[in-house]
């Protein structure tokens, strides 16, 4: 894996780098060595525009929603006891279960209870009757359909649906920039701080001092990013933000994010382990996508949802793979190929060139090393100069491996500091 510290670094630099391969993790940006590492990772990118949610994006959806409106959990879930009278209530309601349990059982004189498959199969023929009537009924007197009718909802209507006008549980979610300076962000970083800590323990195992609140600070705010307001950007402007999940006054989840030219980049999600059957990875990162949808409007480039990397070889990583239509970065060629095309490949080989075209290279492969920009004592200049000065330096082969996998581009770009 190749690695380097990051001090200050714009957005567009940033988004030149994660489209060949790098990420970070707080100021630590690195890309792994795909051809030699055991489990390689993929680059990959979901088309934000053209996205429709899955049968398994609904159900997500429905079941956040349930919970908000009515405050149902799915089976085997522990429901989180927000204040005392809940917990009153909540003995109260198993009392009573109990007396039931224990009672003299179900009243002979009164029918048998039907099957809910009995229910539901009842219903079905109910509606395809419904709609026979219907249909019958139209050839009769043709009635206009609407255009909208035939097509699919959107992902924005199935977040919203069946939520009523006065839900059970108020969910609100907040974008605060990545900033000890902004007082939205200060003002949740204990609260938001002690959420994290809490999900590494429980959902991790994470030792206490592995999660403090320094090792927090390390990963998931200190950044790298410069924040960037531009004419054609989103009103939010660039840079790095948490996007916090209010329920009912409280932090329950917090996604950390990049907002970059071309996309929105996720970087990590954690929440509150009571909610784990919400399935909030999923259902935050469908709100991600929605929510790279709605700063397209404002910004036309901006029209992609990073998941970070696609790992084939490990089967519990493939669920990056659900969010379509979506695409892999070639290794080789730092080209985008649809998954589709990418999946027979992966199959046969864990490590693969994606790009079918045999005569594709890397665009912006290094060309000229005495290009590359260094800082050395405080000043800028081309690495030729800087070889010109430092006549008997050996590191020429190391700062052509760092030219080589940041691009020529990025190279003459980023300041390469040299002691």
């Amino acid at each position: 894996m190749s690695c380097m510290w990051s001090h200050t670094m714009t957005v567009q630099d940033y988004q030149d780098l994660i489209d060949r391969g790098w990420r970070r993790s707080g100021k630590y940006v690195y890309k792994p060595t795909m051809n030699k590492t055991c489990c390689p990772q993929y680059t990959i990118r979901c088309h934000a525009l053209n996205f429709h949610p899955s049968k398994t994006h609904k159900k997500t959806l429905k079941k956040v929603n349930r919970f908000l409106s009515r405050g149902e959990m799915p089976d085997n879930a522990v429901m989180l006891v927000l204040s005392t009278g809940d917990l009153i209530n909540s003995c109260i309601s198993s009392i009573i279960v109990v007396l039931l349990i224990l009672g003299k059982g179900a009243d002979p004189s009164r029918p048998l209870g039907r099957k809910a498959k009995d229910i539901r199969k009842e219903r079905r023929l109910q509606k395809e009757q419904q709609k026979q009537q219907e249909a019958e009924s139209s050839s009769v007197n043709p009635v206009p359909s609407k255009s909208s009718s035939n097509q699919p909802k959107s992902l924005e209507e199935f977040i919203t649906e069946s939520l009523p006008n006065d839900p059970l549980h108020r969910l609100e979610v907040r974008l605060v920039p990545v900033s000890f300076e902004d007082p939205d962000f200060l003002a949740s970083y204990e609260q938001s701080a002690a959420l994290y800590a809490r999900y590494q323990m429980t959902v991790h195992g994470d030792a206490p001092y592995e999660c403090g609140e320094s090792e927090f600070k390390r990963f998931l705010c200190d950044s790298p990013l410069e924040a960037e307001m531009a004419p054609d950007g989103p009103e939010v402007g660039y840079g790095s933000f948490h996007q916090q999940y209010w329920l009912d006054g409280r932090i329950v989840a917090v996604g950390v994010l990049d907002i970059l030219p071309s996309c929105v980049s996720s970087v990590y999600l954690y929440y509150h382990p009571d909610f784990s059957s919400l399935s909030l990875g999923t259902y935050s990162a469908l709100r991600e996508i929605a929510f790279t949808r709605q700063l397209q409007q404002q910004s036309p480039k901006l029209a992609y949802y990073y998941l970070g990397f696609y790992v084939h070889s490990c089967p519990k990583m493939r669920y990056k793979g659900q969010y379509q239509p979506s695409d892999l970065l070639c290794p080789e060629t730092y080209t985008w190929v649809s998954i589709e095309r990418c999946i027979p490949r992966l199959e046969i080989s864990a490590y693969s060139r994606l790009s079918e075209n045999a005569h594709e290279g890397d665009a912006c492969a290094l060309k000229e090393l005495g290009r590359v920009l260094v800082l050395h004592r405080r000043t800028v200049m081309p690495y030729a100069a800087y070889a010109r000065k430092r006549k008997g330096s050996n590191d020429e082969k190391e700062v052509e491996q760092y030219a080589s996998l940041l691009g020529q581009t990025c190279a003459e770009r980023i300041l390469l500091y040299r002691a």
